[in-house]
């Protein structure tokens, strides 16, 4: 296999913040399936084949803090980064009404196979990352949709999410960002903060880091501008929560 499962972005610098993307592509390597899950094409170019838009903001991002990033270089239907090994959603088969054809009759050995090509790679690299500092801050980057099928509209434009063993830095964060004007913030929307095996559990909390996950949602960050927008205005709020949680 010589796919390479990640990318890093700046990885010799200094800063403490570690800024990561789990889902960041909806690239099919060649050894899964020739390259093709069976999708359409416009389905793979939907949220359930990667964060739109995420990737773009990250390297933005780390760009304004200094900071090094790391981002996949898979889809998260050939494996999702985000799901510890044990996980029944770590492979999906069906995902937001779209039936996924190459994992419909995934086995054990294919999700081994799929595990020690990916999901481990991409791991190992980012707890060498995470440990090269001893004061780490982990800045984890997620899309959202405006809607999922058959659900209601979500009208947050960022969310905060935090697990309830760690708010150090999450709380501040969230009362920097309600006071800007002109956007609607969410706590712990649109998903929960806490999922045991996910890569904020497996690299903050399990070693102790302070940590935030961020969503935008992902027609606001869909185009480079976008990207640029909230990069810039998001690296001084971070800097600034941050300093207030005094960690």
């Amino acid at each position: 296999m010589t796919d390479q499962p990640f990318h890093i972005h700046h990885g010799d610098r200094a800063s403490r913040w570690l800024v990561t993307c789990d889902h960041a592509t909806n690239r099919v390597p060649d050894c899964v399936g020739g390259g093709s899950l069976g999708i359409a094409p416009t389905d793979m170019g939907r949220h359930i084949a990667y964060d739109v838009g995420a990737a773009g903001l990250t390297r933005h991002l780390a760009d304004r803090l200094g900071a090094p990033a790391i981002l996949t270089d898979f889809s998260r239907l050939v494996i999702d980064p985000n799901r510890g090994e044990d996980d029944p959603t770590l492979v999906m088969k069906l995902y937001d009404g779209t039936v996924i054809p190459t994992n419909r009759h995934v086995d054990a050995a294919e999700v081994e196979r799929r595990l020690n090509a990916f999901h481990r790679p991409y791991h190992d690299a980012l707890a060498g990352l995470a440990a090269r500092q001893v004061d780490t801050v982990i800045c984890a980057i997620h899309s959202f949709t405006p809607r999922l099928v058959g659900r209601a509209d979500r009208p947050w434009h960022v969310g905060i999410l935090y697990s309830h063993l760690d708010t150090r830095l999450a709380l501040p964060l969230l009362d920097l960002l309600r006071r800007e004007a002109g956007i609607v913030v969410g706590e712990n929307e649109p998903y929960g903060g806490h999922l045991e095996g996910d890569s904020i559990d497996r690299h903050a909390l399990r070693p102790g880091r302070p940590n935030v996950l961020i969503e935008l949602r992902h027609d606001l960050i869909a185009a480079e501008d976008g990207q640029i927008a909230w990069a810039d205005r998001l690296a001084p709020i971070l800097e600034a929560a941050l300093a207030a949680a005094n960690l």
